[in-house]
């Protein structure tokens, strides 16, 4: 059995649609798995057991744990996730699972300048020294999070961030989902550490260009420092300071280290992952 730890997120769900597609039976771990079933299609929900779970909880998890020889483990950045996802190392590894697939960050270091990312080393380095398979990916930003912009481009046309003309790979979670998939289904790709990316890399003076050909009408980029870029996310957007700082370390960072598409996820799915203008013109509805 193949448990599925963050199925009500992005790159959980995109897995259990990805494991589905390919007939493997998963168990969808939430703290609210009526709602987790509601929001699969009818094929992902046949191939599906949702069961209550909460990261917090070790009974829960031992329970959920039970019989599964697979986990797949992505949580939602926050300050307890280095917790909970220790946690969950260590419960899977009692419980008899012998592969761990985690998504963590590409700048996964001690030193890194990002805080999350820190984080996301300390818990590789322990599921490396457990007792299992440990398999992790590495996804650089997902397409999906372009969705969060689409308010401000619809209202007013403009999009703030701190990026100036560095360049950013996307990646759709689709794609990440279909990477993980195979990893769970073939046994001679476990192990390994994958970073992941789109075809192409993007600044925020292209992305913006692109939305402007799609909508038919300019889109305009305002480049702020990293400063006003925090103010900006606590003051309008509403951000909790945390989250508002970890984006602004993740900007710091793609303009300090130089971002270029890898090759991987053609080299493990067979095919070239989709594209930043196909996903953009999916979801263009949004941003008018």
């Amino acid at each position: 059995m193949i448990v599925i730890m963050g199925g009500g997120g992005a790159t959980g769900g995109a897995t259990l649609r990805s494991l589905a597609a390919l007939g493997v039976p998963t168990r969808a771990l939430s703290r609210n798995p009526a709602r987790l079933a509601a929001g699969l299609d009818a094929r992902t929900l046949a191939l599906t057991e949702t069961v209550p779970a909460d990261a917090a909880d070790p009974d829960s998890l031992r329970a959920a744990f039970r019989g599964a020889h697979q986990l797949f483990l992505t949580m939602a950045n926050g300050p307890r996730q280095v917790e909970h996802e220790l946690r969950a190392i260590d419960l899977a590894v009692e419980s008899g699972v012998e592969h761990i697939v985690k998504i963590s960050a590409p700048a996964a270091e001690p030193l890194s300048p990002v805080a999350v990312s820190r984080g996301h080393h300390r818990i590789e380095e322990h599921l490396r020294a457990s007792a299992v398979t440990a398999t992790v990916l590495r996804p650089y930003a997902f397409m999906q999070k372009l969705l969060l912009l689409a308010p401000g481009i619809a209202a007013a046309g403009v999009l703030h961030s701190a990026m100036g003309q560095a360049r950013c790979n996307y990646i759709d979670v689709r794609d990440i989902g279909d990477v993980a998939a195979e990893i769970l289904t073939r046994p001679e790709l476990a192990g390994g550490a994958y970073p992941l990316t789109g075809g192409r890399a993007y600044s925020y003076p292209e992305l913006t260009g692109l939305l402007g050909e799609l909508l038919g009408r300019p889109v305009r980029y305002v480049d702020l420092s990293p400063d006003q870029l925090h103010a900006h996310l606590v003051e309008r957007a509403g951000m909790p300071d945390w989250l508002a700082s970890h984006v602004v370390e993740i900007q710091r960072l793609a303009t300090a280290r130089r971002e270029a598409p890898d090759d991987t996820a053609t080299r493990l799915t067979g095919r070239t992952p989709r594209t930043l203008e196909a996903f953009l013109h999916e979801h263009l509805h949004l941003f008018r």
